[in-house]
């Protein structure tokens, strides 16, 4: 899971890259990048951390031009620990190319032997995305020969990319001299979607992994990038779309719904915040179709994703609803904290059980999904410490 960001603004386009990418935050905690264009000069800055951390007055001050690109990375594939494979990544021919990347290739292996041996390109990290950023950099040349670049040849290099790469992929790119481009996986894997906005004179557009961005910066919300779908946005503000899979089918990433995504955001249509309010209602029909005698006192979230479930849950049930647990939001997502026992660790660190909560009740807690279990052992065990008579825990 990672976040990115892509900006055709009429004015200098870094202060909005980083206020998109504070707004995406929570999609990668690892490392943060952002790229400019200024003219054909690209200019970057990308480091390990947070947002405010990666980014100082003087890194935003070198950030030139009205169009970028922007990451916030959590490590699917590769290092978690080289700021090398912080993102974008940069490639210098054809034109000159950056691009973010948010999804895993399922075939980076093969695509990167077929990159060294055959189309002569050498990938220097662990990363699928700079295997992917190759690839796309080749179906251009390839697609291009001599000519002038325009949308035609780079939706043709798209296809290309969708013929070889298998896996989910949500990308934001820039050519030198040319624009910004944006396409997303023939499944719709992962989230993408564009806004802009509009005056007498002009047009500013801006990509994200999901409109929360779009809200915060004051953009309209268009659409979703459907499934194989590409935009180009050239540097005079005209706008190019085209389906570029031959075969398509939508089949976004149920994690994103559940978890991955903020709750104020919409994708592919839907809002994340309903999604998770039916979730909590489906999981009462199914508690009162397994428990014969519902011996629940009360029923605590595990903050801050699965607090919607739960308060549905709770009114479906008749069933007091309570804040068991308090957060402390000055340390990261657990989900996305690298290595088990480090995630271990945070659980304690970012959650506390109020025992005036827990004390001699039949708790029923609600999380938004199991995925390792690592948190869930410890959050039981946290209730069980804070004096719970019995623990029942539920999976929105």
């Amino acid at each position: 899971m990672c976040g990115i960001l892509g900006i055709v603004a009429k004015s200098p386009a870094n202060q909005l890259l980083y206020d998109g990418l504070l707004m995406l935050q929570h999609r990668g905690q690892d490392a943060g990048g952002i790229v400019t264009a200024q003219g054909n000069t690209f200019h970057m800055h990308k480091g390990m951390g947070l947002v405010r951390d990666v980014f100082r007055t003087r890194n935003m001050r070198a950030l030139l031009g009205n169009m970028g690109i922007g990451h916030v990375r959590y490590p699917t594939a590769g290092s978690s620990k080289s700021s090398a494979e912080a993102q974008p990544f940069y490639v210098n021919s054809p034109f000159g190319i950056v691009l973010g990347h948010n999804g895993n290739l399922t075939n980076a292996e093969q695509l990167n032997q077929e990159l060294f041996r055959t189309d002569l390109r050498h990938v220097n990290t662990h990363s699928d995305s700079e295997v992917l950023l190759n690839v796309l950099a080749h179906e251009l040349q390839e697609s291009t020969g001599n000519c002038h670049l325009d949308p035609d040849i780079i939706f043709a290099a798209v296809r290309g990319v969708h013929r070889r790469c298998e896996g989910a992929y949500a990308v934001v790119a820039m050519i030198a001299g040319y624009g910004l481009l944006a396409f997303r996986d023939p499944h719709g894997i992962r989230p993408l979607v564009f806004g802009k906005i509009e005056s007498e004179k002009s047009s500013e557009y801006l990509v994200a992994s999901e409109s929360v961005a779009l809200d915060t910066l004051g953009f309209q919300l268009i659409r979703d990038i459907a499934p194989g779908e590409a935009i180009f946005i050239d540097e005079a503000g005209n706008f190019f779309s085209k389906q570029c899979a031959s075969e398509t089918a939508l089949n976004p990433c149920i994690f994103e719904y559940v978890y991955l995504a903020r709750p104020d955001s919409m994708i592919d249509g839907v809002s994340v915040y309903e999604t998770r309010l039916n979730m909590g209602v489906s999981l009462a029909e199914k508690i009162k179709r397994s428990m014969r005698h519902l011996d629940i006192d009360v029923v605590i979230p595990i903050p801050d994703s699965s607090r919607p479930s739960a308060l549905q849950l709770a009114n479906k049930l008749g069933v007091d609803f309570r804040e068991g647990f308090i957060k402390n939001r000055y340390v990261g997502r657990t989900f996305i904290m690298p290595g088990q026992q480090l995630r271990k660790k945070s659980v304690r660190q970012k959650l506390n059980a109020m025992s005036i909560e827990f004390k001699g009740k039949n708790v029923l807690l609600v999380d938004d999904s199991i995925v390792r279990g690592t948190t869930s052992r410890e959050i039981v065990q946290m209730a069980r410490d804070a004096g719970a008579n019995k623990i029942y825990f539920a999976s929105a």
